[in-house]
């Protein structure tokens, strides 16, 4: 089983090594898909929240990192998902778990951590997908409209500046991003009908 998520994690990175880096343009892994279809968010959206959240630069190009914490505002990027979680375990000794965010979509351990079984399992790229991917969804249930608006709340469900903030990132990174399913217009993600799959 370990096997199968290492390998499930490199392909979620991988799959974007395929494709170009432009910086002005970016193709949407297949797993951001995968996710996004089943808990009933664009794609697009997602990716580009990952992006905002853990961003780094690799080879291939700038692309979500699943081995990253936030603790009180600072980022730390891991090289394996054991070395990220061993730092983890350190930081919930001496940090609040409202200040620590985990994973590839950054889910806050204080406030979404019931999500997890563990926090290993926070780790897991696709499990933390899911969550940020449910997260995003209930934002974007609380007031319809724009996933931009969506992203925001994720990110600051309080609104304000922070959540202003954090939206003109989310579009900054949708807006670089090579158009598929669902239509953008006015950066709002207009959802496909239902059949039809990305």
């Amino acid at each position: 089983m370990a096997n199968y998520r290492l390998l499930s994690a490199l392909a979620l990175l991988l799959n974007s090594a395929s494709c170009p880096a432009a910086v002005s343009s970016q193709t949407i892994p297949a797993g951001y898909y995968q996710v996004a279809t089943l808990e009933r968010v664009p794609a697009e959206a997602l990716y580009s929240l990952a992006l905002t959240e853990s961003s780094k630069k690799l080879p291939h190009g700038v692309r979500p990192w699943p081995w990253t914490i936030n603790v009180a505002g600072k980022g730390y990027r891991y090289a394996t998902r054991q070395e990220a979680y061993q730092a983890l375990l350190g930081f919930m000794r001496s940090h609040s778990l409202k200040r620590i965010d985990v994973g590839i979509a950054q889910v806050n351990l204080g406030w979404n951590g019931h999500h997890f079984r563990s926090a290993w399992e926070a780790f897991d790229p696709y499990t933390n997908l899911h969550v940020a991917a449910r997260i995003l969804r209930d934002c974007y249930d609380k007031q319809p409209g724009s996933w931009i608006t969506a992203a925001g709340c994720y990110h600051h469900p309080a609104g304000g500046q922070p959540a202003r903030t954090y939206q003109a990132i989310v579009k900054r990174h949708l807006n670089r991003l090579q158009p598929a399913t669902g239509i953008l217009v006015s950066n709002v993600v207009v959802e496909p009908t239902q059949g039809v799959h990305p």
